[in-house]
């Protein structure tokens, strides 16, 4: 039996006079979630295949706003905790963990092999060698690139592998020659600026090196750090030069007209990119290139999550759901509906040929998955960090004072 909120409970007296004697048998399983209409009916199917099978278990879901629940979240699980919670695996999940409030959750790992089928998932959801909650679904970032702006610059186009950190720095000086931006963004909001500097840090440093300096533990002005700049300079003036005036839309559409050729972006953009008038003809998609040779390949995909709390009044029936949630058959249900990228090795994915690859690329990736700066960051670093990467696409010769500015921060914040 499923029940539905938005916001406070709203539930009619003639509905739960209705549900009391269905329910008088079963044992209960709280859940509050924050899901939109396609993704929420989406798991009120999974979790009514979950009752099905378990008649003696009735799963109550209470679904809140998106902005309203992460409010909330703080209220209710020290207050009045629910079996189970939505949140966001990394460093996201971290301060639940630390404060007792996300229970660990090893137990249903080993007992359903989860450290295998969600294994692209493991080093997000895992602190102090424990799991701390079971992740149902991503979606990939990369890049996106316009099959017709290579033609027309007289670069080869690239195929699903990618090209090497060289040879698209020498791409991007023919795209340059031929008046065409090699990478486009759009950085009036930040964060897509953050996007391109998490990869280059993650392919110049490694997964746990983004970890480490998001949780504060690495100093800004560390010679890593220094590096991964390095490395972003490279780059920098192959950039579309007025990204700081632009929303990413308007980035996408620089990208539609061929007046760029690649777009560090986030799987959401291809439904933009079709309606501008792509088609899977002439957009491509492959992995951002590999700057250290031999490190493990981490990539960014933020990771939407389940946690059973500590305040859980039925832990044993909890697990039982988080193990379901887990299942192969689940996770294809539930991102078949929401459009994105189920984390089960051995579920499946339609025929879009977009989550296709990103479904490989993240299934595949042995260096783990990051969460996005602003998950991985507190909300003041996250903020003065995305400033510091929009002042260096702009202007790289700040890039000490930036850095020096941001260690500052990190004291404080941290």
């Amino acid at each position: 039996m499923v029940r539905y909120r938005t916001g406070a409970v709203a539930l009619t007296a003639v509905l739960m006079m209705s549900t009391a004697g269905m329910a008088q048998d079963k044992r209960v399983v709280t859940y509050n979630a924050d899901f939109d209409p396609a993704p929420l009916a989406a798991m009120e199917e999974v979790i009514a295949s979950f009752e099905e099978a378990n008649p003696d278990i009735d799963v109550q879901l209470n679904n809140f706003d998106h902005e309203g629940y992460k409010t909330s979240i703080r209220n209710f699980l020290s207050a009045d905790a629910p079996d189970l919670a939505n949140w966001y695996a990394g460093n996201r999940m971290k301060p639940f963990v630390d404060a007792g409030q996300f229970a660990d959750v090893s137990d249903v790992w080993e007992e359903h092999g989860l450290k295998d089928k969600l294994a692209s998932a493991l080093p997000s959801m895992t602190f102090d060698d424990k799991q701390w909650g079971v992740p149902y679904t991503y979606y990939q970032w990369g890049i996106y690139y316009n099959k017709d702006a290579y033609e027309a610059a007289g670069v080869e186009v690239p195929g699903p592998e990618g090209v090497s950190w060289d040879q698209f720095l020498q791409n991007c000086e023919k795209f340059k020659a031929a008046g065409i931006d090699c990478v486009t963004t759009g950085t009036k909001a930040l964060w897509p600026g953050a996007g391109i500097f998490d990869y280059i840090n993650l392919r110049t440093n490694g997964y746990e090196f983004h970890m480490q300096l998001t949780a504060g533990e690495v100093a800004w002005t560390d010679d890593r750090v220094k590096a991964a700049f390095a490395e972003f300079a490279k780059l920098q003036p192959y950039l579309t030069r007025n990204h700081a005036a632009l929303d990413w839309q308007d980035a996408a559409a620089l990208l539609v007209q061929g007046k760029a050729a690649n777009y560090v972006m986030g799987n959401f953009a291809v439904a933009v990119f079709k309606e501008g008038g792509m088609t899977n003809d002439n957009l491509g998609f492959m992995g951002f290139p590999e700057i250290t040779e031999g490190l493990p390949r981490a990539e960014e995909a933020p990771t939407d999550t389940v946690h059973l709390t500590t305040g859980a009044k039925n832990p044993e029936d909890a697990r039982k759901f988080l193990a379901y949630l887990a299942t192969a058959e689940a996770q294809t249900t539930i991102n078949n509906a929401m459009g994105q990228l189920p984390i089960n090795k051995d579920a499946t994915v339609g025929d879009d040929p977009f989550l296709q690859a990103g479904f490989e690329m993240l299934s595949t990736a042995d260096g783990g998955i990051a969460q996005f700066f602003d998950r991985d960051a507190p909300a003041e670093m996250a903020k003065a960090g995305m400033e510091g990467f929009q002042e260096f696409m702009v202007k790289p010769e700040n890039v000490d004072r930036i850095l020096e500015r941001l260690e500052k921060i990190r004291g404080r914040v941290y």
